[in-house]
């Protein structure tokens, strides 16, 4: 397959300031559903992306974010409550024979991913805006299967059985995010947030190595995420060979923006809750609008959040960062936006009434 242009180059293209909030759980408010179902069908998942596209009009969209599907897959206990993000419950790995255990799980087959997975093919048929999916990071699904904190103690005192989980979550990573790929993902970012508590060197054996590996298997867009203050590894997230950078708002993206290539393009990095969830629509204009100004003299720069939007985040908010983004007035009518072109394929009740159609999209997945 040819690799699409690199995303500066891209946006360059382009020529506007692309917009692109991670956005998927405050939609919940607007279709009326739990963060469970979103989760567990593919039909209500696509149908909460579609409303959040059509009400704020991003220049891209992401699926949900599920730290736990890849774990699911793979037979891990998942805690999974209504209406709160899935979590892991406990590591079940501690020998490499365990591990061996794991060697034939399909995990396209398994669990949450193929909700994901539809959802992308949903995506691509109706949204007009670049399309993202995530899959996880191979140091993050270790530590899943480990514990952190013996993932953490291994990269010292036993890396032989770290390795060797990394090796097998990477492949289990790479099948998934080619999954995705073939499914219409323009993007996929790699959420590796437990490689944080890593130092430059141990990130460097522990983690990019492996990441290389699965941005090598994406053939679209490739993007990098990790929460948390990520200043002392973004040297070596760029050497993971990563488009795109998704940075956290711990994280001074002026001062990264002088430090990585021009080619690097950095995604980010209004606070999710600080900002987002906690301030007032005015606030958030005026946060919103002082991070575009400051990344103003950088043209590799996507605006978005530091992390994904908790489902609490009030609308209005991811309304005032829409409009501080595409530089209009608080307010500003969304349907004014003429200049952009249009974010449906379709116009949105012909989308609705396709998906009131008979099919079995929307069935629930096993997990």
């Amino acid at each position: 397959m040819t690799h699409p242009a690199p995303l500066a180059q891209m946006l360059k293209e382009r020529g506007h300031l692309h917009v692109i909030p991670l956005m998927g759980f405050p939609g919940v408010q607007i279709t009326r559903t739990t963060l469970k179902r979103n989760l567990s069908n593919w039909d209500t998942q696509f149908r909460t992306l579609f409303e959040l596209v059509q009400r704020f009009q991003p220049d891209g969209a992401f699926t949900f974010m599920d730290l736990s599907a890849e774990a699911g897959a793979l037979g891990l206990p998942v805690r999974f409550p209504l209406n709160e993000p899935p979590s892991v419950e406990r590591p079940v790995l501690r020998s490499e024979e365990e591990l061996r255990g794991f060697y034939g799980i399909d995990v396209l087959k398994e669990g949450r991913t193929r909700v994901f997975v539809e959802t992308m093919r949903l995506m691509k048929r109706y949204l007009n805006v670049l399309r993202g999916g995530y899959v996880i990071g191979p140091y993050t699904l270790a530590a899943l299967m480990m514990g952190a904190e013996d993932a953490a103690v291994a990269t010292l005192l036993s890396p032989g059985l770290l390795h060797e989980t990394l090796a097998f979550a990477t492949r289990v990573i790479s099948r998934y995010a080619r999954a995705l790929t073939s499914a219409g993902a323009d993007m996929v970012a790699v959420l590796e947030p437990s490689a944080v508590v890593l130092s430059p060197r141990l990130f460097r054996e522990f983690s990019a190595r492996y990441v290389r590996q699965v941005i090598a298997a994406i053939e679209v867009i490739p993007i990098l995420h990790i929460c948390g203050n990520t200043s002392h590894l973004v040297d070596e997230m760029v050497a993971t060979g990563a488009q795109g950078l998704s940075l956290d708002s711990l994280v001074d993206l002026p001062e990264i923006a002088r430090r990585v290539p021009s080619d690097m393009v950095l995604i980010g990095n209004i606070s999710p809750t600080a900002v987002m969830v906690s301030m007032s629509p005015e606030q958030v204009y005026a946060e919103t609008q002082a991070l575009v100004k400051a990344m103003a003299p950088y043209p590799n720069f996507i605006l978005s959040t530091g992390c994904d939007l908790p489902q609490e985040t009030p609308l209005a908010n991811i309304q005032a960062f829409m409009d501080a983004g595409r530089g209009r007035p608080l307010g500003h009518p969304t349907g004014d936006l003429t200049s952009m072109p249009s974010v449906l394929k379709e116009a949105p009740e012909e989308i609705l009434a396709a998906l009131e159609s008979p099919c079995d999209c929307g069935r629930m997945t096993r997990d």
